[in-house]
């Protein structure tokens, strides 16, 4: 049989349902598979959405049009803020999610979505053809059942299924994660065969317990919070914060645990040498963190609900590829746990992905046009990384399709942008992760102005409904609208103001000054200075903090978009796709050799190439400027003329 369609996507979790809802919602006739309906959106690992920069990918992801977030909402079991004493730019949220419910949701969000056909079925390998100048292109795909999808446009978005294989101690089973079916049947192959550079990465994931048989008691309990911003502008503010919410549990290994886990390395897959592949550094294995970590008497792990009407519990910290026994030995010498019951035990699974450096900062494939990949299959670790790549994917694919220019985000744009220019341009040599600590504009970069960076280009591409960006619009005038007026406000000496100061800590006014000045104190709060400011409207609270951070940080704010202007000056500085680097007179053979392989699109991509130097870039910017045509000068003096005019 034969099909046709204009996007195919292989591959339904976290990166496949973005990038399917994507291409259906900007107006293409999308088909997804899976290779299990009951695996859609599955949360195979830790039973939780957001984190450290992982939160703000999802912020982003619902600027943009995504679904992700608006989903956690509505499963959220748990909210939390984490670095909330320290600064704006790190403060991250985190939800604990119910898993079955998030799973039901996204496939039913999916079966509604009128262009989208959802279909399971093992795509086992690649309709191509070869265009004029030699360059392969994508025309379909292959089911397992030898029916031929024709599409367009594929993204690849296999997770850890292609070439999965699970290890516990000495057992080992191809298999995906959850005991489901792997991507065997030639799909590596076919992407090998094409041109791409496959490697083998692993990940890991604890054991769940039955909680009936843990005694939380003895135990450190961890509410979540109440007044805890949604991720999703879909969202009622008023709704979340009603929600029914249940506790998480700290426990801490001990010196018993320890020696178990010692006395058994030789019993671990990974340390046995059955895993080749190479695991994620910032989640490592319990086993690992006992070696690597040998100076720590203990370890925190925290054990989490992953549903509302579900007895499993998930033991978060305690990730292992022990025997069963082994297993059960180390869980029962945690306090609370004497016992505990495992009902489904923890596991390594490796897999196949690519080498990123294959990819165009589109996510398009440089060897096969009109292939693109995202998730887990890109090199990433994590649902936040893999969703937030499968939109950016997905728009791609649309937006070549319409012949439109593509999305390609700027670092200072976005942690999306910083990952995606991290793994295209520097590559990776294990799961990469997202961190707040890998973006240089992190002041910038905050979760709360994730709308304001990104609603824009949402609405281009047709993601963003005309309502929900009309009352984004709204909002922003209403923010800055009220920077202005606390710029321009100013209060006098009075009781009451100096009763506000002196109870934070602070001094009290001995002549006028604007109140812009007073939230700049740290002591103070916009909040607080309410009693004195009679003429402020009536903002929300998400408003309000938006307005004090804006204040409080605005020269490091100025500081850091100095420096993005800078930045933009390389970046504008357009590389010839065709660019013999190996003919460049004063480029090192290194430097030639990594950007013949990489292509970077501009100067400012080629300078953050691993080989490159600033002598490599100096020696760029020469050859560019001796090479100028007509043309680049037109282009150079309209730049200026614009510039000139804003």
């Amino acid at each position: 049989m034969r099909h046709r369609t204009d996007v195919a996507v292989i591959g339904a979790g976290h990166a496949g349902v973005e990038a399917a809802l994507a291409c259906a919602r900007m107006g293409r006739d999308t088909v997804l598979f899976t290779l299990s309906l009951d695996g859609i959106a599955n949360m195979p690992c830790n039973p939780s959405i957001g984190g450290s920069g992982k939160g703000h990918l999802v912020y982003e992801i619902d600027a943009l049009g995504g679904e992700m977030g608006y989903a956690a909402d509505c499963v959220t079991l748990q909210a939390r803020t984490l670095n909330i004493g320290r600064g704006a730019a790190v403060r991250a949220k985190r939800v604990q999610a119910d898993r079955l419910e998030y799973r039901r949701r996204m496939k039913e969000t999916l079966e509604r979505e009128a262009r989208l056909s959802v279909v399971q079925a093992e795509i086992t390998d690649l309709c191509l053809s070869t265009d004029d100048d030699g360059i392969s292109r994508v025309r379909g795909v292959v089911t397992a059942m030898g029916e031929v999808w024709e599409a367009a446009r594929v993204i690849v978005c296999t997770g850890t299924y292609l070439g999965g294989c699970i290890f516990i101690g000495d057992y080992r089973k191809e298999s995906g994660p959850d005991a489901m079916l792997p991507a065997n049947g030639g799909l590596g192959a076919a992407l090998v065969r094409a041109g791409l550079r496959l490697r083998r990465f692993k990940t890991g994931t604890p054991m769940r317990i039955a909680g009936r048989t843990v005694d939380t008691t003895r135990m450190e309990r961890q509410e979540g919070e109440r007044e805890s911003r949604p991720f999703s502008v879909r969202t009622d503010p008023a709704a979340y914060a009603a929600r029914p919410a249940l506790p998480c549990h700290v426990v801490y290994t001990n010196e018993q645990t320890h020696r178990i886990i010692r006395e058994n390395l030789s019993r671990s897959a990974l340390y046995s040498g059955h895993i080749t592949g190479i695991g994620p550094r910032y989640c490592p294995s319990i086993e690992t963190k006992v070696v690597r970590f040998a100076d720590k008497e203990r370890h925190q792990l925290f054990l989490e609900p992953t549903g509302a009407t579900s007895d499993e519990m998930y033991l978060s910290g305690f990730s292992t590829s022990m025997p069963v026994d082994v297993q059960y030995a180390m869980l029962r010498t945690l306090p609370g746990f004497e016992e505990a019951q495992i009902m489904r035990y923890a596991y390594a699974i490796e897999y196949d992905c690519v080498d990123p450096l294959c990819l165009w900062p589109t996510l398009e494939c440089k060897a096969v046009r009109g292939l693109y990949g995202a998730g887990q299959f890109n090199g990433t670790s994590g649902y936040e990384e893999a969703a937030a790549q499968g939109l950016v994917a997905g728009i791609n694919a649309v937006l070549s399709l319409r012949g439109e220019e593509p999305m390609i985000l700027p670092r200072e744009s976005s942690y999306i942008g910083t990952m995606i220019d991290d793994l295209v341009t520097k590559g990776t040599e294990e799961p990469y992760r997202m961190m707040t600590s890998r973006s240089e504009y992190r002041l910038l970069l905050r979760q709360d102005n994730a709308a304001d960076r990104l609603s824009d280009i949402g609405y281009r591409v047709g993601l963003v409904p005309a309502d929900r960006y009309a009352a984004f619009c709204a909002r922003r005038d209403r923010i800055e609208k009220e920077v202005d007026r606390v710029s321009r406000t100013s209060i006098g000496p009075s009781a009451e103001a100096n009763r506000i100061l002196c109870g934070a800590g602070a001094a009290p006014l001995s002549d006028g000054i604007r109140l812009s000045e007073l939230i700049r104190r740290p002591e103070l709060h916009y909040d607080m200075l309410a009693p004195v400011d009679p003429e402020r409207p009536a903002l929300e609270a998400s408003e309000r903090e938006a307005v004090e951070i804006r204040i409080k940080y605005a020269g490091y704010l100025r500081r850091e978009e100095a420096e993005v202007q800078r930045q933009k000056k390389l970046e504008e500085k357009r590389l010839p796709p065709d660019l013999d680097y190996g003919r460049i007179r004063g480029l090192r053979t290194e430097a030639a050799e990594k950007l013949s392989a990489i292509r970077p699109l501009h100067v400012g991509q080629a300078a953050r190439i691993s080989g490159v130097n600033p002598a490599d870039i100096t020696v760029l910017l020469l050859y560019l400027r001796s090479n100028r045509t007509d043309t680049d000068a037109a282009e150079d003096d309209r730049r200026s003329d614009a510039g000139s005019a804003l």
